[in-house]
């Protein structure tokens, strides 16, 4: 008989949900005045989390046929979770769950799951080869709770059993879910109950490894007693155990177990200050499979978990405070000296660049027509109301679909900068179709450098779709007068703290002012100075540079922030023929990844349609011949580079 290829590492059957937070830290939910959404539910988080650690992880479960349920399909999808066997439920809703934080020792929480999706799981809907395809099988304690969820995960596992599939349980004991609690006290973490112990015994014997905390071990074992428990639980199955011992870390038992919990070997974590315990046992497991299902020791599997609770403990939310990879190796390394994972300016900007969304995107060609001052004044030139730059932008993505479709430029690589006070409706107009979508926060003109709507700006921000890059132009010298560099300087780190805060990716475009002398080191300098202020944007913003300039770049941002996007162009109203001759030399360098061009391509068609003397149609096609001609000479700029690349290998 063939063994079955393990393609996958891990499947988890179980809860998928939306968690709302309430993000006033310290309050009661009854007074919470808004809340941040995020992926929950147990099983999802450890899919999630072991994704972000490196597994191949699936997910095994339902979720409703509403945008709830497509949030939880596409947010597992996007750091790589296998969602095929992710049943969409046309009768059920995704279930919900409504959190606080109210202080170290309470976390209000309601289940919002009466008859939700997740809960519909069915024998039917477990294909026996996708069980036999993966190394392991986790399933959490909630599907246990119900004879129809029982069924089907005692299914999933005599599946896993027959293919040589590892079996683990996380018991995950939730009494409301067991119906042992009124509706709203999600909070309580243990009640005995007989009937409850008894239902779990009934699958341990099929497990490979069992985790819980005391309380979780206490309600599967049938008593109060950790060791009475841990021994009862030894009498019916060979398991691996590993016992969550909440600030002293945890200890893994097989075979016998000892008499006295002095006898345990405790696999310590670092201490950190408790911001959000939920979550945190679905952090552990990701980690603790991070390593346990690749071989390694219960130290270096343990170290893993420890960590990985750590710092989502320390952190608003639970699937999205999950470490990535690099971001968890990096926090064992200088453990000792983050006492405060949470308020760590290096530990927070790392979280953020390898779990932000999208993770990259191959070479832009954007159209900028953010502009407010200029198309102001051509406005007012030819006589026409101001109110029709509204229609104009709406027109101007009008032209960015025809060129994108002339060109077939992928949706990723087209985008479009706009502002939001004549843009708003051209905004709307784009968003959620993956372009990439730039949106202004200077105010025209300012130097030093002024924001709109006041200095306020998370207050703006939070309102802003996440998909939205915070574009901020600057006009930067590094010798400009003391006063007004370090104000400038001052309000761009504020910006930057901002967006690390709201989630937004940040584009920081420098322009030298005009009385400046131009000379190859003034991007250098002005990127270096910005580095050492610890200003990481995602995205660089330049004017064209020369070959010398492009070099210097080219080994100082990889340097500075190997987790930069990279430099797009401007234009700064220069000819379409100019832009492609400065296209010639930008294209050599893998870290220019594309450009954002405007005036160049519709300051004359605009001017000419705000003054009747184009129609709709004429200036869509207009800017869109000029759009089509300038993504064409890039391509034609990158892929002579890349022959020449090729060639000379």
């Amino acid at each position: 008989m063939n063994t079955p290829t393990k393609i996958r590492d891990v499947i988890c059957l179980g809860r998928a949900a939306v968690d709302l937070y309430g993000q006033q830290i310290g309050s009661r939910l009854e007074d919470m005045g808004s809340f941040a959404k995020y992926l929950g539910g147990s099983s999802a988080n450890i899919a999630y989390g072991c994704a972000r650690l490196g597994l191949n992880s699936a997910m095994l479960t339902r979720v409703g046929d509403e945008h709830m349920g497509r949030f939880v399909r596409e947010e597992l999808a996007r750091v790589g979770v296998d969602v095929s066997q992710v049943v969409t439920d046309k009768q059920r809703l995704t279930g919900l769950v409504i959190l606080g934080i109210k202080d170290r020792e309470t976390f209000p929480l309601i289940f919002y799951r009466s008859d939700c999706a997740d809960m519909a799981l069915s024998a039917e809907d477990i294909d026996p080869a996708f069980i036999a395809s993966s190394q392991a099988l986790l399933i959490t304690g909630t599907h246990f709770s119900t004879e129809s969820t029982y069924r089907a995960s005692k299914t999933a596992m005599e599946y896993a059993k027959a293919a040589g599939t590892k079996i683990i349980v996380d018991i995950d004991y939730r009494p409301v879910l067991w119906g042992l609690t009124s509706l709203g006290d999600g909070e309580t973490r243990f009640i005995s109950s007989l009937g409850v112990t008894q239902h779990l015994q009934t699958l341990l014997s099929d497990c490979d490894l069992i985790v819980g905390t005391e309380e979780e071990i206490h309600i599967a074992g049938g008593s109060t007693d950790t060791i009475t428990a841990l021994k009862q639980i030894r009498a019916l199955s060979k398991a691996t155990l590993v016992l969550k011992l909440g600030p002293l870390g945890c200890t893994v038992l097989d075979g016998e177990i000892p008499n006295s919990s002095e006898q345990f070997k405790l696999y310590q974590g670092v201490r950190v200050d408790v911001l959000n315990v939920l979550g945190a046992g679905d952090a552990f497991m990701s980690g603790f499979l991070r390593g346990w299902l690749r071989g390694e020791s219960y130290e270096t599997c343990t170290a893993y978990a420890n960590a990985c609770g750590a710092l989502v403990v320390s952190r608003h939310g639970c699937a999205p405070a999950i470490p990535s990879e690099a971001e968890l190796f990096y926090y064992l390394k200088n453990s000792a000296s983050i006492p405060h994972p949470d308020q760590d300016r290096k530990l927070n900007q790392l979280h953020r660049v390898t779990t932000r969304k999208p993770a990259s995107r191959p070479d832009i060609c954007v159209l900028a027509f953010d502009h407010r001052k200029q198309l102001y004044e051509a406005a007012v030139s030819v006589g026409a109301d101001p109110a029709r730059i509204k229609t104009l932008k709406r027109l101007l993505v009008k032209s960015v679909e025809y060129a994108m479709q002339k060109t077939q430029l992928a949706a990723q690589s087209g985008g479009v900068l706009i502002d939001d006070t004549y843009g708003q409706d051209a905004l709307n107009d784009v968003t959620g179709r993956n372009w990439w979508i730039g949106r202004p926060v200077e105010l025209p003109a300012s130097r030093p450098i002024e924001l709109e709507g006041g200095r306020s700006i998370g207050s703006r921000l939070i309102n802003w779709p996440l998909e939205h890059i915070v574009k901020c132009l600057v006009f930067y010298h590094t010798d400009d007068e003391l006063g007004l560099r370090l104000q400038q300087e001052r309000q761009i780190q504020e910006l930057f703290a901002a967006c690390q805060t709201s989630g937004h990716e940040l584009l920081l475009e420098l322009i030298p002012p005009l009385s400046s002398t131009p000379n190859d080191e003034l991007a250098v300098l002005a990127l270096e100075r910005l580095y050492n202020l610890e200003v990481f944007p995602d995205w660089w913003k330049l004017p064209p540079q020369s070959a010398a300039s492009w070099e210097k770049l080219s080994q100082l941002i990889p340097a500075r922030d190997p987790y930069c996007h990279g430099v797009v162009m401007l234009g700064l109203g220069a000819s379409i023929e100019s832009l492609i001759a400065s296209f010639q030399i930008a294209a050599q360098y893998s870290i220019c990844k594309g450009f954002t061009v405007g005036r160049s391509l519709f300051a004359e068609p605009s001017h000419a349609w705000l003054a009747k003397q184009l129609d709709d149609q004429a200036l869509i096609q207009s800017v869109g011949e000029n759009y089509v001609q300038l993504i064409a000479a890039w391509r034609a700029s990158r892929a002579s580079q890349i022959a020449s690349q090729e060639l000379a290998a």
